[in-house]
């Protein structure tokens, strides 16, 4: 697996360098990281200032922060239905056994 997150201020420099006039390649050789993950900070800046459709970095982080909450809600809701069910295995309903008046 590639390493995982460069700081906010490394990437902020290379975006610099290359708004001065250096080449991806060149930048990439330099620093000894791919192009590819320049290409995407350099897409992904022009989307935060408006140049470009697309999410902002704030809207991912809100999104994937929403997504880990639903995945932890499910998880909750699943472990609430099985407790429920085994407690309905466990405990007849009350007033199931005792004939109606």
């Amino acid at each position: 697996m590639g390493r995982r997150g460069y700081p906010p201020e490394f990437r902020r420099k290379v975006l610099d360098l290359l708004e001065a006039g250096r080449k991806v390649v060149d930048v990439a050789r330099d620093l000894e990281i791919s192009e590819q993950t320049i290409y995407l900070w350099r897409r992904q800046d022009r989307i935060d200032r408006g140049l470009e459709p697309g999410l902002t970095s704030g809207e991912k982080a809100e999104l994937a922060a929403a997504k880990a909450r639903i995945a932890e809600l499910e998880t909750e809701l699943a472990a609430t239905q099985r407790a429920i069910q085994l407690v309905r295995e466990v405990v007849p309903p009350k007033g199931g056994s005792k004939p109606l008046r």
